[in-house]
């Protein structure tokens, strides 16, 4: 699992004459060997430290608290004691421990995720930061980070359907969310960690946010931005819904939201500078006389719901093969009315492959 990941990672840190390095990032830990821990209840109380990967000369382990679920991991494991009845929690005394012993050795220089590593952890080596050097790697996407996320945006399709049907006069935000979240988790048999927004028209900041105890009204809108995370990659997808009938104002901010979403895809191809994508679905909009969204027009997406390439203004990242990308154009009227309609695809040799499946199309 995860093999071209870890050969790329090789290569690299070989031109860059680093034989040592200490990977401490959840996403490059997941992207390195597949192990995504638990998000559902933040860290768990007896780990001392986030998951960590060790890399020396050509060979990775991963180092977990000894109660990690690792199954389908297929490099070498080593775990540290945590939780224990017989004397005070010692995990980040057996951690440190760990190492200590495996970087205490010889001169050669260090390099490190420093900004995710506890300090408590840094070994006094020569220490080499090396955060970010591997997020590059991670846009272009192998063919099993593929299927890990279309299996996950197919979640999200199950719960925008779910979230179509809960969408009724009386019916309140956490009660669509929640009437996804139970589907999602039911058809994947397990727990899933679920994100974003799902927030009424008629809130002051009717961009985003958690869902809370607004009722839904003849009227309104309801806009659903949903992540879920399969394997330790993210799907993202919004759709915005209507209790009612929609208003004439609504089915025109729908239809210029549809149009400027299909006029994206239909800039994706190998080669094109992700500012040029972003400044012409945001000329779009203003064209057909909308407020401009004020939020990104997309961004990639894998082992975090966002990654690179951001399709913002100050990014001229050239697209290519391989890589998933979100779209997601909106309009906004604070209190009153707003819509966001969200895809991704992925871009192939010759365009797009749109890879979710809950927007209707002709």
């Amino acid at each position: 699992m995860h093999l071209e990941q870890r050969t790329r990672t090789h290569a690299f840190l070989r031109s860059r004459a680093t034989p040592r390095a200490l990977f401490a990032h959840a996403d490059t830990v997941t992207w390195l060997t597949g192990y995504a821990a638990p998000l559902q209840v933040g860290p768990g109380p007896f780990a001392a430290a986030p998951p960590l990967v060790w890399y020396e000369d050509g060979e990775f382990t991963l180092i977990v608290l000894d109660s990690a679920d690792t199954t389908g991991v297929t490099i070498p494991v080593t775990r540290y004691a945590g939780y224990t009845v017989d004397q005070p929690i010692p995990s980040a005394e057996n951690i440190a421990a760990i190492i200590r012993q495996l970087t205490g050795h010889g001169t050669t220089p260090l390099g490190a995720e420093t900004r995710a590593l506890p300090a408590f952890l840094l070994p006094p080596v020569e220490i080499t930061p090396v955060d970010g050097w591997l997020a590059p790697f991670r846009m272009v996407k192998t063919a099993e980070e593929l299927e890990k996320l279309r299996r996950a945006f197919a979640l999200g399709d199950l719960a925008h359907a779910a979230a179509q049907e809960a969408t009724r006069v009386g019916a309140r935000e956490i009660d669509v969310w929640a009437a996804m979240h139970s589907l999602v988790q039911q058809k994947a048999g397990g727990r899933i960690p679920f994100g974003n927004d799902c927030v009424v028209s008629y809130r002051e900041n009717n961009i985003g946010g958690w869902p809370g105890d607004l009722p839904l009204r003849p009227g309104d809108s309801l806009m659903v931005d949903i992540s879920t995370r399969v394997e330790g990659y993210w799907s993202d997808s919004c759709n915005t819904y209507y209790p009612g009938t929609p208003t004439e104002q609504q089915t025109s901010m729908r239809r210029t939201a549809a149009d400027a979403l299909d006029f994206a895809i239909s800039l994706i191809k190998p080669g094109i500078p992700a500012n040029e994508i972003d400044r012409k679905v945001r000329e779009f909009i203003a064209n057909a006389g909308y407020p401009v969204y004020p939020h990104h027009t997309g961004h990639g997406i894998g082992v975090a719901p966002h990654e690179e390439p951001r399709i913002v203004p100050y990014n001229s990242t050239l697209l290519e093969p391989g890589m998933v990308i979100m779209l997601e154009p909106g309009t906004y009227f604070p209190r009153e009315a707003a819509v966001r309609l969200e895809d991704a695809v992925l871009v192939t040799n010759d365009g797009a492959e749109i890879l979710t499946g809950h927007l209707p199309r002709s």
